[in-house]
């Protein structure tokens, strides 16, 4: 079995910034940032700051990189997934494998689609608390990765690659039994925390304690539930439990991904999770009734955001 040497990031976001620094720290030749060309410049200028540590990591556009990747990391917003997938077509090959570090259960299948499924890893990215502001990200804890084939009751040659790469670079992880089932549990958590936390403007600290925003929080994390056990996914009331524990160990004042990018006047995810919901909720005939409210509050705060940059501009 061939070791995973050239690594290929896609979004230098939090997550994205953080993981490279990682890799960066195995080895300066392992990892480069794939950009478009405003992104590029502003990578290979500025290089990323990650825990008060700069890295100059290198990057490449995706019409002109010329490495061979055995690993590609796609690590980007929802609405970014489709000229992300562009990016794909020109650094992957045969032996390249993708995992997607994305929020949501459906990244893996978009990606599959276009790019070929055998070349698809599922994972998620649990517990990291990294905050980014401009090029600076921090986290106080590295979370852990969870990923693998759907099932992984004996791990395949691809697995077994990213686990010695992952041990390499002490990177924490898990590899489940059942990834759908992992999958479907990360995606009750982003519906409960990002949302809640978005819309409250809170951060963890709130959701830490027993009190009306980890009702919140909650109760919409209950609707994925019950719409996971219709579709035959076990998911249950100990998987909410279990997320308390996760959460009581992130950093109080750290920020979720939606938090960052309402306090940042950016686009937010809420179409992949309250929207979702709704979604689903409809065709199964299950009431989605805190996440209907979820998906309002946080279009009302995207709303109220536009119309105070275009009064700033006149």
């Amino acid at each position: 079995m061939k070791s995973i040497k050239k690594i290929a990031i896609v979004g230098a976001g939090a997550i994205g910034a953080s993981y490279a620094s990682m890799f960066y720290a195995m080895s300066q030749d392992s990892v480069s940032f794939i950009a478009g060309k405003g992104r590029y410049e502003k990578l290979k200028s500025n290089g990323v700051v990650v825990n008060g540590n700069k890295y100059n990591i290198a990057v490449s556009m995706p019409d002109r990189a010329t490495a061979s990747y055995d690993l590609v990391i796609v690590s980007v917003k929802h609405h970014h997934l489709p000229s992300a997938i562009d990016d794909l077509k020109n650094i992957v090959s045969d032996k390249t494998v993708i995992l997607s570090f994305m929020n949501g259960i459906e990244s893996e299948e978009t990606i599959g689609s276009v790019i070929g499924p055998e070349k698809v890893l599922y994972s998620i990215v649990l517990g990291i608390d990294a905050v980014r502001i401009g090029n600076s990200t921090t986290y106080n804890n590295q979370g852990r990765v969870f990923f693998g084939e759907e099932k992984n009751t004996a791990l395949t040659e691809r697995v077994a690659k990213i686990k010695e790469l992952f041990d390499r670079a002490q990177i924490n992880y898990v590899i489940p039994d059942d990834m759908i089932r992992t999958l479907w549990w990360k995606f009750m958590i982003n519906v409960g925390i990002n949302q809640a936390s978005a819309a409250l403007r809170s951060p963890y600290s709130r959701f830490q304690v027993p009190g009306e925003a980890r009702t919140l929080m909650d109760s919409a994390m209950r609707e994925v539930m019950a719409i996971a056990q219709r579709k035959g996914i076990d998911i249950h009331e100990k998987d909410i439990e279990n997320w308390h524990s996760v959460l009581s160990g992130l950093s109080p004042d750290g920020k979720t991904s939606m938090l960052q990018d309402v306090e940042a006047g950016r686009k937010t995810e809420v179409e992949m999770f309250a929207g979702k919901v709704i979604e689903l909720g409809r065709n199964l005939s299950i009431p989605t009734p805190v996440n209907d409210l979820l998906y309002q509050m946080i279009h009302a705060i995207e709303d109220n955001k536009a119309s105070k940059r275009k009064k700033d501009r006149r």
